[in-house]
């Protein structure tokens, strides 16, 4: 059996969360719930003004787009191609291209949650990227962002650096 990847569908714009249902609805009734594990219209938080007043909604990142996590084969290309608003596969021709990995994880999928052992004050040195084998103190750690500050020495004074999780270590 072929390892499911990601694939991007076109619709019609606005019928997006309307194919997500109906391709949902197919998957069970089907039973083709080990082809096609996951059908995403992905969403952004967005923050509106209107009327002097600050509202958080929910966007869709793609507009016209829909992604599905299936293994392709005949069956769940027929499924997907022939859904309601679905005008086709993205990909050359008729042959649908699955996003890499390094796609999916900067949309935020597939992305693990890294445990932080942190806390402000602590020294560590950094693994990766520019700042590789500073060493500096925590100042700030913001768990949303999963990101902390130290300040590093730079030009002569205390300059602050936003650094992952990822990218640091305790010393």
């Amino acid at each position: 059996m072929s390892e499911a990847k990601w694939y991007v569908a076109h619709t019609y714009s606005g019928y997006e969360n309307k194919v997500k249902v109906d391709i949902e609805k197919t998957i069970e009734n089907r039973n083709l719930q080990d082809q096609i594990l996951e059908v995403s219209v992905p969403m952004l938080e967005v923050s509106e003004l209107k009327n002097g007043v600050e509202k958080l909604a929910d966007k869709k990142m793609f507009p016209g787009y829909v992604l599905i996590h299936m293994i392709m084969n005949d069956d769940t290309w027929y499924v997907v191609r022939n859904t309601r608003g679905v005008t086709g596969f993205v990909g050359p021709g008729s042959k649908p291209v699955p996003l890499s990995d390094e796609e999916m994880a900067s949309l935020g999928f597939g992305k693990k949650d890294v445990v932080m052992d942190f806390a402000v004050g602590d020294t560590i040195v950094v693994t990766a990227g520019a700042w590789k084998d500073t060493v500096g103190a925590v100042r700030f750690i913001n768990e949303g962002k999963k990101t902390l500050t130290i300040n590093v020495e730079m030009f002569g004074r205390e300059t602050p650096v936003e650094l992952g999780f990822t990218e640091v270590k305790r010393l």
